[in-house]
Parts: C-alpha cells; sequence; structure tokens
C-alpha cells in the first residue's frame, strides 16, 4: 500500500474523477476526507471507501467559502492529526463561445475551478508548513494548456491552476512540500452525459487509443504523486490524454 497512514483531502470526491480518487486512495492505504458541495455524495464516497476497508470520512464542502473549507480541515485534524495530501479536484463547466458568454457564466467557473482551488491550498498549507511536508495536487485539463472552443471560462481555470501549482512548485519545495498538476484528456464520467453519443464518438476517433479514459486511470496518477514513489516530482503538468494532443 504505496499510502499507508497517509491523510489525504479530496475535493469534488462526490463522482467522477474525485470519487474514483477517493477509492484509490483508500486502497491503497490512505485515511480519506471525502469533500464534495453536495453533502449526500460526499457520505456516499466515504462510505464506499469504508466498503473496501477504508478509513474514510465525508464532509460538505463549498470550494467558495473559506469558512466551510476550515471548518472541514479543523475536523480532519481532530480526527486524523495531519494533512499529507491535497487533491484540488472539484470544478464546473459552463460552455459557450466567447461571443455567446455570459459574465454569470465566467464568473462562476472561475470562482468554483480557480479561485476555489486557491482557497482550499491556502488554508491546507498552513498545517503543511507546520508539518514540514506535503503533496498538492491540482487537477487542470489538456484544455489548460491547448484551449478548446467554446471553452473560454474553463481554459482559463485550468490554465491558471497550473500557473498556481508552479508557483507552489518553487515557494514551497524547500518546506518539503510538492506540488504537481494532472491534465486529463476526455474522461467517461457523469459531465459528459449530457453530450450526444454521435458527438462522444468522434471525441474517442481522436483519441490513438481509441477510447475515452476510465476515472480509475486518472486517480491512479494522483495516487503515484501523492506517494513517496514521486517525491523528487514537483512543478510537474502530467497529460493523461491517450496520446489525444499528439
Amino acid at each position: 500500500m504505496r499510502l499507508r497512514d497517509k491523510v489525504a483531502i479530496i475535493t469534488g470526491a462526490g463522482r467522477g474523477i474525485g470519487q474514483a480518487t477517493a477509492l484509490k486512495f483508500g486502497r491503497e492505504g490512505a485515511k480519506v476526507a471525502a469533500c464534495d458541495i453536495n453533502a449526500d455524495l460526499a457520505q456516499e464516497a466515504a462510505a464506499l471507501v469504508a466498503a473496501e476497508g477504508g478509513d474514510a470520512a465525508g464532509f460538505q464542502v463549498d470550494v467558495r467559502d473559506k469558512a466551510s473549507i476550515s471548518r472541514m480541515v479543523e475536523a480532519v485534524m481532530t480526527r486524523y492529526g495531519r494533512i499529507d495530501c491535497l487533491v484540488n479536484n472539484a470544478g464546473i463547466v459552463q460552455d459557450s463561445t466567447l461571443k455567446n458568454m455570459t459574465d454569470e457564466q465566467f464568473d462562476s467557473v472561475i470562482d468554483i475551478n480557480l479561485k476555489g482551488v486557491y482557497n482550499c491550498t491556502r488554508v491546507v498549507v498552513d498545517v503543511m508548513l507546520k508539518q514540514n511536508s506535503g503533496v498538492i495536487l491540482n487537477t487542470s485539463s489538456i484544455v489548460g494548456i491547448y484551449g478548446n472552443f467554446g471553452q473560454t471560462n474553463y481554459a482559463a481555470s485550468k490554465f491558471g491552476v497550473i500557473g498556481m501549482m508552479k508557483t507552489w512548485a518553487r515557494e514551497l519545495g524547500r518546506k518539503g512540500i510538492r506540488a504537481n498538476a494532472v491534465c486529463p484528456g476526455f474522461v467517461s464520467t457523469p459531465i459528459l452525459g449530457k453530450i450526444p453519443e454521435k458527438v462522444l464518438q468522434a471525441l474517442e476517433d481522436r483519441v490513438p487509443l481509441g477510447r475515452l479514459a476510465r476515472p480509475e486511470e486518472i486517480a491512479n496518477t494522483f495516487a503515484f504523486l501523492a506517494s513517496d514513489e514521486a517525491s523528487y516530482i514537483n512543478g510537474a503538468v502530467i497529460e493523461v490524454s491517450g496520446g489525444l494532443t499528439l
């Protein structure tokens, strides 16, 4: 178990990549704080980890609200006494072309996908600094590197979390804290549920491996980066896209 006894906070853990990451971390021996804005989904994720013999707790967290984050961190510290890894995974999409995008669409994506990552990390980093150890992992996207039609807000947010991560890698490395970002390609999650089958097939056809990623494949990358096996990986941007960007 590569994460035995490590304590990990995972945001957006209610479904998709976040839930898969919570399960993977639990299987690898981590104590998991499964966080989601939906309290029922957070508890469900924690229950799934526990059902496999893991140690997990669910927390309702709104990453836009520092008070919400602080309450969760205090509870995690009371229960486990430390925080070894933060996976900043909570995110939304509200797609529209630039001409048609509303300020509300832009602001909501930035508030959750970018400011939310800052908020969570700002609270957790104080704990990690006292420990002189920790790992910060940001879920970005290939869209954050290459852009995508109709995703001005999403691309800006996902590019932004890479920039913050690289800054943290520079600032915190000598404090024993590593920071990295994972950039998934197209992943088979509920976020793709509204996309027509014909469009999904076209997406698959663009991937050299000929399929969408499974959430577990992104979770596996997070588990490696959180582990001591990745002890010299800092400031990295890792694409997990099946070769989509080749």
